[in-house]
C-alpha cells in the first residue's frame, strides 16, 4: 500500500488550524484506500463509535475524547487500524494526537457509502436500546 506520511489537513479545516508538530504519521493516499480495508474497519463496534462521534462532532478531536470501554492500548490500536486504511486523519499538535474524519476522501472514492453505514448504526442503536458498542 502507498503511503504519505504528511498528508494535508482535511480541506474544510486546513486554515484554522495551527500548524502540526514534526512527528507524522503514515495514512495511505487516497487512490490507495481499497474498500475491503475500510469495511473491515467499520465492522468493529469500538471503531464504529470513534467514526460516530467524528462524524457528529464534525471537527478534529483529540484521542483523549473518546471514552472507550477497553484498554488504553487497544484504544490506540482502533485509532491505527482507522488511520491506516484511510477512515481517519490523524496529527499530532503539540502532544495531542488529533483526528479527523476523511469524509472528503471516502465520499470521492465510495459514494454514499459512509452515509449508509451511519444511518444503519443509528437505526441498529435504535433497534438495540442506544448500545454504541
Amino acid at each position: 500500500m502507498q503511503t504519505q506520511t504528511t498528508p494535508t489537513a482535511p480541506q474544510s479545516r486546513a486554515s484554522s488550524q495551527p500548524q502540526a508538530s514534526g512527528r507524522s504519521l503514515e495514512h495511505p493516499r487516497r487512490e490507495a484506500i481499497r474498500l475491503e480495508d475500510v469495511l473491515h474497519a467499520l465492522s468493529d463496534p469500538m471503531r464504529m463509535r470513534v467514526v460516530r462521534t467524528l462524524e457528529e462532532e464534525n471537527c478534529e478531536l483529540s484521542c483523549s475524547v473518546f471514552d472507550l470501554p477497553v484498554s488504553k492500548s487497544t484504544t490506540t490500536h482502533h485509532f491505527r487500524v482507522l488511520r491506516e486504511c484511510g477512515v481517519i486523519h490523524q496529527i499530532y499538535r503539540g502532544t495531542a494526537k488529533m483526528s479527523a474524519l476523511r469524509r472528503d476522501d471516502l465520499d470521492a472514492l465510495f459514494p454514499g457509502l459512509l452515509d449508509s453505514v451511519l444511518a444503519a448504526a443509528a437505526l441498529q442503536e435504535g433497534r438495540l436500546g442506544g448500545n454504541r458498542g
